[in-house]
């Protein structure tokens, strides 16, 4: 897989710059000229361009306007040896990502290069759920999420949908087993069927077989199921792969290690064959600020409010926070926030004592990006401005930035 597509005509430059780059753990393709690159500038490119300005034939300039017209989203960064203000301008009012003078800072050069590439990845993971969601991917549709474990789980999820046996779904609460099981559901060969959900602690003998009816042709969703009564457990329906038996999908919000205790065996052993499991949400920050949008316009549409402004440093707090109650939590925060009621986040202690859930490292780490979106958003994206408020060297400044997932030109007015 390209990282960069490196555009340069001079072979010394090309092969040092390629250099510095493969140190940096960056796949590089070269290309000696416009004509050279042109086929590779395309909307399923994945990396990001550098290119020289100045090459015989077509220029940079000339790259850049093939760039844009193929992919008006693929960064191109552009290298001159003439550092002369208009020619910068003309750069980036023509859409270029950004613009540096050769000889360039290695560190710059890597630096810049990597901001560009979180950006492209960003945009293609976009495209890619916005296609699996107008495709009818309910896992894509309903699991919201960027992180690793979001991805992970809506493969698992996916996967175990084809399958015809029990399912054992587990997860902390909050954590929206429900919403899983009804993914199974509708990515499996029985979407077409009934989705029939109970509560155990709510079922007796009559509501079971109730349940059981209800959902033949279909799929049967049991929450809690370590509060069933072991009698009614033997009620639960076989594995079946025929259309009109039922498919069992089982939640716990316990330890599924405890089940081999609550469970009859034979009960037990049918769930522990597929599993899907649901990670907390302190775990996956990343996803914190995409489900908290998520959820607020879910709740202005309900109340029919204007969506309001998350500036990052909320965001930021979002994110430290431990959210004890899960997705549950972060929507019931979102309603708040809709109507504009006191924001009372705090960073909460996790259940394991009084510890903290981040270690000293993490906490600090949230602190320096926090500083840093504060500062950025008062010099409106002007980094001169907010690496000297901050006391810091251009390029220790511009490191910290890319440390944390940070671009000055974001907190830029528009």
């Amino acid at each position: 897989m390209t990282d960069v597509l490196l555009v340069e005509d001079d072979l010394n430059v090309r092969d040092a710059l390629s250099q510095t780059l493969e140190l940096a753990d960056l796949n590089v393709t070269q290309a000696g000229s416009f004509l050279a690159a042109q086929p590779r500038l395309t909307r399923d490119l994945a990396g990001v361009v550098v290119s020289d300005i100045r090459m015989p034939g077509r220029d940079g300039f000339h790259l850049l306007a093939c760039a844009r017209q193929a992919d008006p989203d693929l960064p191109v960064i552009l290298l001159t040896g003439e550092g002369d203000v208009p020619t910068a301008v003309r750069g980036m009012s023509e859409g270029a990502f950004a613009f540096l003078e050769k000889p360039c800072n290695p560190d710059e050069l890597v630096a810049t290069v990597r901001r560009a590439l979180t950006l492209r990845r960003a945009t293609l993971e976009a495209r890619r759920a916005r296609g699996a969601q107008e495709g009818g991917d309910a896992a894509a549709r309903m699991l919201t999420g960027v992180s690793p474990q979001s991805g992970v789980l809506r493969d698992t999820t996916r996967t175990v949908a084809r399958a015809s046996g029990a399912v054992l779904i587990h997860g902390e609460p909050g954590t929206g087993t429900s919403k899983v099981a009804e993914v199974i559901h509708l990515l499996s060969p029985r979407a077409t069927g009934p989705f029939v959900k109970r509560s155990a602690p709510a079922l007796d003998t009559a509501t079971l077989v109730e349940a059981l009816t209800l959902a033949r042709g279909g799929s049967l969703f049991v929450d809690h199921i370590d509060a069933l009564p072991r009698p009614l457990q033997h009620r639960l329906p076989e594995d079946d792969a025929q259309t009109d038996g039922v498919r069992l999908l089982a939640a716990t919000n316990a330890d599924p290690a405890v089940l081999h205790h609550a469970l009859d065996p034979d009960l037990f052993y049918r769930l522990e064959a597929l599993r899907v499991h649901i990670t907390p949400l302190r775990d996956r920050p990343g996803d914190v600020p995409v489900l908290f949008r998520h959820y607020l316009a879910l709740a202005c549409e309900q109340a029919d409010l204007p969506v309001p402004d998350v500036p990052p440093d909320v965001q930021s707090r979002l994110m430290a926070q431990n959210w004890p109650g899960n997705a549950r939590g972060l929507m019931n925060h979102a309603m708040r926030y809709a109507m504009g009621l006191p924001d009372n986040l705090t960073v909460e202690p996790s259940e394991q004592g009084d510890r903290p859930r981040a270690g000293l490292a993490d906490r600090m780490r949230m602190v320096e990006r926090s500083i840093l979106i504060e500062t950025l958003t008062r010099h409106k994206g002007q980094a001169t401005m907010a690496a000297r408020d901050l006391d810091l060297p251009r390029k220790t400044f511009y490191d910290k930035l890319t440390r944390h997932g940070l671009r000055a030109e974001d907190y830029r007015p528009d």
